[in-house]
């Protein structure tokens, strides 16, 4: 595969992009665009479940977008070192039922010499929200550019 900018080692300026490209990718909500992001042997734990490999990484986010409807994306760099990045985010969602629910999390990422992401862990807790609470109201797809991030909007 060819290489993924910016690589690390990460400055302020090339993890930042980082993370609000990954935050672009994840809003389109295309499990084969985004699963190219990581390494053939990518290790992950989300939440309570551990998986290996961009095919289980396919399936995984497959399954994440035919259950979280409507989804909206938001992340915010934490910290950075190197080759590894840590970011919170938050998202919301609704069900097939139509009830909505704002997602906190917390991320941990490491990236290759090529730019792709070979440990992703995450921590991820789900609030239900009204409908009228919803912060996250751009048309589906990336966050507008001029749309506030999460410390903007008091998150």
């Amino acid at each position: 595969m060819a290489p993924r900018p910016p690589l690390p080692p990460f400055t302020l300026e090339t993890a930042v992009k980082k993370v609000r490209m990954a935050e672009d990718a994840w809003n389109t909500r295309e499990p084969e665009r985004v699963a190219l992001a990581y390494t053939q042997d990518s290790r992950w734990r989300n939440r309570a479940e551990f998986f290996e490999g961009r095919a289980a990484v396919l399936a995984f986010l497959t399954r994440k977008w035919a259950k979280e409807l409507d989804y909206r994306l938001i992340k915010e760099i934490w910290a950075f070192h190197e080759n590894r990045i840590a970011v919170r985010f938050q998202y919301e969602w609704r069900d097939d039922s139509g009830h909505w629910y704002r997602s906190h999390g917390n991320e941990q990422w490491e990236f290759d010499a090529e730019g792709l992401m070979r440990r992703r862990e995450a921590s991820i807790n789900d609030v239900p929200i009204a409908e009228k609470d919803r912060k996250f109201r751009w048309p589906l797809g990336p966050r507008p550019a001029d749309h506030p991030g999460l410390s903007q909007l008091g998150l």
